[in-house]
């Protein structure tokens, strides 16, 4: 992602695990330049990969998933809306070696307008601060 008034790069989301055949997909690898956090880039891109994955490819769910030990991401997945799914346990290694349980998050295609809707509003509301 870039900053559109001086084309920083400031972070970046992406798609991934895209399974057609079964209607999902996951979203990860997320990651903004903390002097962007707080502001409206993490709602924006999951605005438009969500809207990307229902309206565009017509899945019936996406999925994100984060470590345990991140609190600050699991806050953020539940304001985008998102809902708990479980805890894979020790699902894979850290940077560190020690070994990591991954939270799941989820999104279905028939909850996405409501929340499409509450993230165009926070988007409109911080772009406005």
């Amino acid at each position: 992602m870039q900053r559109r008034d001086d084309d920083t790069v400031i972070g970046s989301t992406s798609m991934y695990d895209l399974d057609l055949a079964e209607s999902r997909t996951e979203i990860g690898a997320t990651w903004f330049d903390r002097s962007c956090w707080g502001g409206p880039y993490n709602v924006e891109s999951k605005l438009l990969l969500f809207t990307h994955a229902f309206e565009d490819l017509r899945l019936a769910r996406l999925a994100l998933r984060t470590d345990n030990l991140n609190v600050r991401s699991q806050q953020a997945l539940a304001r985008l809306g998102l809902v708990h799914e479980g805890t894979m346990r020790s699902h894979m290694r850290r940077p560190d070696g020690t070994r990591r349980d991954s939270l799941y998050y989820s999104l279905l295609a028939d909850e996405g307008p409501t929340v499409r809707d509450a993230l165009r509003a926070r988007v409109t509301a911080k772009s406005a601060a």
